[in-house]
């Protein structure tokens, strides 16, 4: 049986490591922002859709996705990040569940959906177990600024995202606070996810 784990959490709190490791140990992991980032590859009609609304400014002189200058006014506008989640959303879903059904038929012992927007795009009621991946506020600004977000920006990117975030721990199964030492987590994640494995197996 193929337990799927849905992780969530705000960017800078660690969701792709934990990731990494739930893959060490055997998972197959799905990452829906780099599934995002496919389907706005030149050539997909979701990238025509995102230019088409947010115009010739998210443009790059080659015809593909200007990213940098989409994020900045996705984050600093709600509005203009739902519209883009709306756009983006239905193409995403599909690549993501077949990604899912690919592991399943595979025999992976489990398959872990990576997405911010877990709850809100659905994805978590399929899952048989939804991990909040958390962290301190100081410790999330410094691993963003660490990556070269401006401060600014950084903010904009973390108060975008806490609607998402409320949903998420309305359903959270496990939290998984990635503040304290890298190991201290690994041995948290690694505990969680030999639970999973025994929940699902009835052991």
């Amino acid at each position: 049986m193929t337990v799927c784990i849905g992780i969530t959490g705000a960017i800078g709190c660690g969701k792709s490591t934990v990731a990494g490791w739930l893959a060490e140990l055997g998972a197959t992991i799905v990452d829906a922002d780099q599934v995002a980032r496919a389907v706005v590859e030149p050539g997909e009609p979701a990238l025509a859709d995102v230019l088409e609304r947010f115009g010739p400014a998210v443009r790059a002189a080659d015809g593909s996705l200007d990213r940098a200058t989409l994020g900045r006014i996705v984050f600093a506008d709600p509005e203009a990040l739902a519209t883009l989640e709306a756009l983006l959303r239905p193409a995403i879903r599909v690549r993501i569940l077949a990604a899912v059904d690919a592991a399943t038929a595979a025999a992976a012992p489990a398959v872990v959906m990576e997405a911010i927007g877990l709850v809100e795009g659905g994805l978590a009621a399929l899952c048989d177990e939804v991990w909040l991946v958390t962290c301190e506020g100081a410790a999330q600004r410094a691993r963003l600024e660490a990556r070269g977000l401006a401060e600014g920006d950084a903010a904009d990117r973390i108060a975008a995202q806490e609607r998402l975030l409320e949903a998420a721990r309305a359903v959270a199964t496990r939290v998984i606070d990635t503040t304290v030492t890298p190991e201290e987590t690994r041995a948290a994640v690694s505990a969680a996810y030999r639970a999973a494995l025994d929940i699902a197996r009835g052991t």
